[in-house]
Order: structure tokens, then sequence, then C-alpha cells
């Protein structure tokens, strides 16, 4: 058995230095968002360069100092923040919770199926998830409006259900596949019926895979514009929608600093999600790709 092959510590330098480099690279932006949103907006503006802008407010001013929350206050209280993070929050677990129930039974439903044209069916659904989304909203609009459906939360559930649905329905049909017929067969000879057999053994093995596609479900929902903008008013408006329009009123410098506070609230989340659930991501990605 040939020994594992070690780095020399040169080539151990090189490759943790471009890592670390990397890292930098890609950890900056939000460093740098995350500092500015606490700073008054005299600094924010008035420094000429990047390097200053983030390290000039380290001393102590006369004034008592440079950091401020004023730009969180005026996002959350006076901008009313608060309420899309409220619609963002409804939305996203309507649509993880739907797409994961229906997804989970049709992969499941799909994988133990014997019907001949079930993968052609699983095709022609990825198809219709990678069509532009503003091509489908359009055909929702007119029903919307004449019902008096459009600018509820209800209707932009429903299309991002239908929108992410196909993805979530392969996504789980790929984890259900690699999973052997052999434990449902198993469990029902002990008694279980089909049902009880996919809720108590399928279900609990693939659960990183469930946890992965809910993650992935989670985040085409949270960081929609396209839909939330076209099908929402502006009193129920989510998180996205109500950063560009902090955006687009960049008038005073107040706005400014509500947009950077509004984009380190929206990124803080989805770092602690990824972290909280990083095992079952590992998990849930690499499910299937060793066969014993």
């Amino acid at each position: 058995m040939s020994k594992a092959t070690r780095l020399s510590p040169t080539t151990k330098i090189v490759a943790y230095g471009f890592l670390g480099l990397w890292l930098i690279m890609a950890a900056f932006p939000f460093i740098w968002t995350l500092w500015g949103s606490f700073k008054v907006e005299g600094d924010f503006f008035s420094k000429a360069n990047w390097a200053n802008s983030l390290f000039g407010t380290l001393t102590i001013t006369e004034t008592g100092g440079s950091f401020t929350g004023d730009g969180y206050y005026g996002a959350w209280v006076q901008e009313e923040f608060w309420r899309a993070a409220l619609n963002t929050f409804i939305v996203c677990v309507c649509v993880v919770t739907i797409s994961l129930t229906c997804g989970t039974l049709g992969g499941y439903a799909l994988s133990r199926s014997t019907y001949r044209y079930a993968f052609w069916f699983l095709l022609f659904a990825l198809m219709f998830r990678a069509m532009p989304p503003l091509t489908l909203v359009s055909g929702y609009l007119l029903p919307f409006f004449e019902w008096n459906l459009w600018g509820h939360l209800s209707t932009t559930i429903i299309v991002l259900v239908a929108i992410n649905q196909p993805f979530t329905l392969w996504m789980l049909h790929a984890f259900f596949k690699n999973i052997p017929k052999d434990l449902d067969e198993s469990a029902m000879v002990d008694g279980c019926t089909r049902f009880q057999a996919f809720r108590h053994v399928i279900i609990p093995v693939m659960w990183p895979g469930v946890i992965t596609t809910g993650l992935f479900s989670f985040l085409l929902a949270y960081n929609d514009f396209a839909v939330t903008t076209m099908l929402l008013s502006k009193e129920n408006q989510t998180m996205v929608p109500k950063l560009v329009s902090f955006l687009g009123t960049t008038q005073t410098k107040g706005n400014v600093m509500f947009a950077v506070a509004a984009v380190v609230s929206i990124t803080a989340p989805l770092f602690v999600m990824i972290i909280f659930f990083q095992k079952q991501i590992v998990s849930g990605l690499t499910a299937g790709a060793v066969k014993g």
C-alpha cells in the first residue's frame, strides 16, 4: 500500500496563503458592510478611499465616538423594515413547508414508480423550473387582478411554490433513488403500511437530504425579487424589495445608511442558518456519492 503523499512545508505555505487570500476576498464585502452599518453618516461619506472608510473610525472622536445604531433604528423602526422581515418569514416558512411536503411525497412516489414515463415527467418539471420567473408571473397577473388577490402574501406563496416545486421534486427524487427498495419491503414485511414505512423508515434515513433541499428552497424564496416585486403591494413587501426601495430613494444620506443596515439584516440570518445546518448540508450533498 502506498503511503499518503505528504506536502512539503513550502507547498503548505503557498496553499494556505492562497486559501487565506480567497477567504479575505470572499469575506471582505460583508465585513466592510457590517462595519459601515454602525458608522455615522459623516464618516461614511467623508473618507476618500475604502481603507480609510474601514479603519478610519478606530479612534474616538471629540464627540464621543463615531459608531452608532441610527441606521438600524431608521431602517427597522422608521421605515418599518420589521414588517418586511415578518412578511419574509411567513412567505419562506409556507413555501418551504408546502414544497417539502409535496416534494417528499412526489419524489418518493416517482422513485418507487415503475411507470415508464416517470423520468420524462421529472425532466418536463425541471424544464418548467428553467423558464425565467417573469415569463411565468406574467400569466398570473391578470387572474389575480380580476379576483382581487394582487398584493396579498398568499398569492406570492402560491407562485413561489409553483416555481420552486420542480426543483424540490427533482432533488428529493434523486435522494430517494439512492435508498434501496429493500428498506421499504422489510418494513412492510414487519407489518408497516407503505406510508408508515415512508414516515418511520425512509424519511429518517434521508433526513440530511430533506434539510439540504429545504435550505435551498428557503434561499430561493428568501432571495426572490421578481415575483415579490410584481405580486406584492408596498405594505406587504418582503425584505429584498424593501431594500431596493431604500436604494431607489437615496436622495439623502440617511436612506443610504438605512440600506446598508438592511443589507446586513438580510445577510446575517443566512450565515447563521448555514453554520447551524452545515453538517446536514454536507451529508445531504454527499448522499449517494458512496454506495455500499
